[in-house]
C-alpha cells in the first residue's frame, strides 16, 4: 500500500460516506413493509476487503453488532478463491450467522474491480415477521440462517428463498423488502467500483486504512483527556417479561489511551432480552464514542483502544441457545450504565439518564381475507437532561434511532384506530435543565388480533445527574386488566391499548433553572390545559408531532 496524501483520504472518506448514506435511502424508498419504507428499521455499511467496517450510515447503532460479525463468519466458512463476483450471502443468526437477533436479515456482497475483492456492500433490515413463536431459547424465536449465497455468480437461489418465505408469516412483504436490500448493495458496489475507477483501487485502499488510523488516534487523544483511574456504576434493570430485576454493573478502567470496560451482570435467562457479544460490544463502542468524541469516524478504528469483557453464559455475554430478540432493551441500559460511569470521569460531560428503555409493541392478526398482518412500534421516549439544556422529547435514544409509524400510514394499512398519541406531560425529570417527556400511544383493537408487549423502566427511574430528579417511569394499561408480559395476548375488538414510556432524567439543581426556561415551562402548562380541555370537549387535539 502507498501513502496517500490527507486531502486525498478526506475526499474518498467523504465519498464513502456519501456511499452508504445513498444505500440507505435507496433500501427505504424501494422497501415495502411499514417497518422499513416508514419507520426506517434498517442500517448500511461498506466493510474492506478484510472485514473491518470502513463507514456505517447515520441509521442504528446497534445493527452495527449485525455487521462486524457477518463478514468473519462468511470467510469462515468459505474460502477466499471461492467467492465470485454476484455472489450475495444472507445470514441473521446470533451464534452462526454474525446477527444479534433473528430479525434482522443481513445481506452482504463482495465488490470486486479488476478480478480482485477490494470491499463488501452489507445492508441489515429488520423484517417485522418471526412472531408469537416464544422466546424460551432461540429455536422458538424465527429462522436462523447462517451466512449462505442467496445469489450465486448473480443468479437467485430460488430453492434458498423459497424455504426462507416458507418460515415467514407475511411472504410478500419479506420478498419485496429483501428484493430492495438486494438493489441497496448493488448501488454499493457500482458506486465503490466507481471509486476504485477515479481513484485507483490502490489508493482507494490505502485511504481506508489511513482513515481507520485515523479513527483510532482521535479515540486515544480523547481517551487520554480522561482521567486515568477506575470508574464504577451500576443499575436496575427490569422488564414486563421477566418476574425480577436485575443488577447490571460496569467497571471502566483508563490506563493512558486505552479503556478496559468489565461487567458483572446475573446468568443468561429464559427469555429474550440476552445479549450475544457482538451486541455487547456495538453497545460498548457507541457509548464510548458518543461521551469521548462524537466526530470520530464511524468505522472499525475507533474500536483498537478498547477492551471489552463480560461473563460467558451471562445476560450481556449469552452462550447457545439463549434467546436473544429483546436484546435492545437490555443494551439500552448498557448504554446508560457506561455513560454513568463515564460521567463521573468527565463531570459536566455526560447527559442525565435517557428513557432506557426500547419500548416494542408487536400486533398480529388476519385481515378479512384470512391472509396475516405483522405490525410493530417500537416507541420512544425522554432524553435526559444535557449539561447546558433540557433533553428532548419523544425520541429514540442510544441504541435505536427509528421514527414513528405516521399515524395515517397505521390505520390505512392494519385494523387499529390511534386514539392519543401525545407526550406524557410532567415524565421529565426536574433541574436545572429538564428531562424530556416520554410518549404515549393510545389503540383501539378494530379486529381481534395479538399482542407482545416488551418494555423497561416500569418499577426503575432514569437517574438525574448533579442533583436532578429521576424522571418518569413507563406503563402499561389494557382494557379488562390484563397484564402483558412474556406470553402473546389476546385482544378482542374494542380493546384499549394505553403504552406510556418514560421520561429522561434531569439535570441540575431544580430550584436553579434559568428564568428563560421557567417561562418555557409555564407557557407548555398552558398548552396542556387547554389540550385537556379540548379531550374533555371530545375535541381531539393535534398532537401527531410528539
Amino acid at each position: 500500500m502507498r501513502q496517500v496524501d490527507p486531502i486525498t483520504v478526506e475526499v474518498i472518506g467523504s465519498a464513502l460516506t456519501s456511499i452508504v448514506e445513498e444505500m440507505g435511502e435507496a433500501l427505504v424508498r424501494a422497501s415495502y413493509s411499514t417497518n422499513i419504507k416508514e419507520r426506517r428499521d434498517c442500517s448500511t455499511a461498506l466493510f474492506d476487503r478484510k472485514g473491518n467496517t470502513l463507514c456505517q450510515a447515520e441509521h442504528i447503532p446497534m445493527h452495527l453488532g449485525s455487521f462486524i460479525g457477518i463478514i468473519p463468519h462468511i470467510m469462515k466458512r468459505n474460502r477466499l478463491e471461492d467467492i465470485k463476483p454476484g455472489d450475495v450471502f444472507i445470514g441473521n443468526d446470533a451464534y452462526e450467522g454474525g446477527g444479534t437477533h433473528l430479525p434482522d436479515i443481513v445481506l452482504a456482497e463482495p465488490v470486486f474491480f479488476e478480478d480482485e475483492i477490494v470491499g463488501w456492500a452489507v445492508n441489515t433490515a429488520h423484517h417485522a415477521d418471526f412472531t408469537d413463536r416464544g422466546s424460551a431459547h432461540i429455536y422458538q424465536e424465527g429462522l436462523r440462517i447462517p451466512p449462505i449465497r442467496l445469489y450465486t455468480k448473480g443468479v437467485l437461489n430460488a430453492d434458498i428463498e423459497a424455504m426462507i418465505l416458507l418460515n415467514c408469516q407475511v411472504p410478500s412483504e419479506r420478498l419485496s423488502d429483501l428484493r430492495a436490500q438486494m438493489s441497496a448493495n448493488r448501488l454499493g458496489v457500482r458506486r465503490l467500483q466507481d471509486l476504485c475507477a477515479k481513484y485507483g483501487a490502490d489508493q482507494v485502499l490505502s485511504a481506508g486504512d489511513a482513515l481507520l488510523d485515523y479513527a483510532e488516534r482521535k479515540m486515544r487523544a480523547g481517551i487520554a483527556a480522561v482521567p486515568d483511574g477506575m470508574y464504577r456504576f451500576s443499575d436496575v434493570f427490569d422488564s414486563n417479561v421477566i418476574d425480577r430485576d436485575m443488577t447490571l454493573s460496569v467497571a471502566i478502567e483508563v490506563d493512558g489511551s486505552d479503556m478496559r470496560l468489565a461487567f458483572d451482570a446475573p446468568p443468561q435467562v429464559r427469555a429474550g432480552l440476552n445479549v450475544i457479544y457482538t451486541a455487547l460490544l456495538a453497545t460498548c463502542y457507541y457509548a464510548v464514542k458518543a461521551t469521548i468524541d462524537p466526530t470520530i469516524l464511524p468505522n472499525a478504528g475507533l474500536s483498537r483502544p478498547l477492551s471489552v469483557t463480560a461473563p460467558s453464559g451471562s445476560l450481556l455475554n449469552c452462550r447457545h441457545p439463549a434467546a436473544v430478540n429483546g436484546r435492545i432493551a437490555t443494551c439500552q441500559r448498557v448504554a446508560d450504565i457506561v455513560q454513568g460511569a463515564l460521567a463521573k470521569a468527565l463531570p459536566g460531560r455526560v447527559p442525565a439518564a435517557g428513557n432506557g428503555a426500547c419500548t416494542g409493541a408487536q400486533f398480529t392478526g388476519t385481515y378479512a381475507d384470512g391472509s396475516p398482518w405483522v405490525y410493530l412500534e417500537t416507541m420512544g421516549g425522554g432524553a435526559g437532561a444535557r449539561p447546558m439544556a433540557d433533553g428532548l422529547s419523544g425520541v429514540h435514544v442510544h441504541l435505536t434511532n427509528t421514527s414513528n409509524l405516521p399515524v395515517e400510514a397505521l390505520e390505512l394499512e392494519y385494523p387499529l384506530t390511534l386514539l392519543r398519541y401525545e407526550l406524557v406531560n410532567g415524565s421529565g425529570g426536574a433541574g436545572r435543565w429538564r428531562g424530556g417527556m416520554g410518549v404515549r400511544r393510545v389503540y383501539r383493537i378494530e379486529k381481534d388480533c395479538r399482542l407482545s408487549l416488551e418494555g423497561s423502566r416500569i418499577s426503575t427511574s432514569p437517574w438525574g445527574l448533579e442533583g436532578g430528579l429521576e424522571g418518569g417511569r413507563s406503563s402499561f394499561v389494557i382494557s379488562g386488566g390484563q397484564k402483558p408480559g412474556a406470553d402473546t395476548v389476546l385482544l378482542r375488538a374494542g380493546t384499549i391499548v394505553d403504552i406510556a414510556t418514560a421520561g429522561g432524567g434531569g439535570f441540575g439543581d431544580p430550584n436553579d433553572r434559568p428564568e428563560s426556561a421557567v417561562a418555557k415551562d409555564l407557557l407548555e402548562d398552558r398548552l396542556d390545559v387547554e389540550t385537556a380541555n379540548a379531550v374533555a370537549g371530545s375535541q381531539q387535539p393535534d398532537r401527531s408531532r410528539a
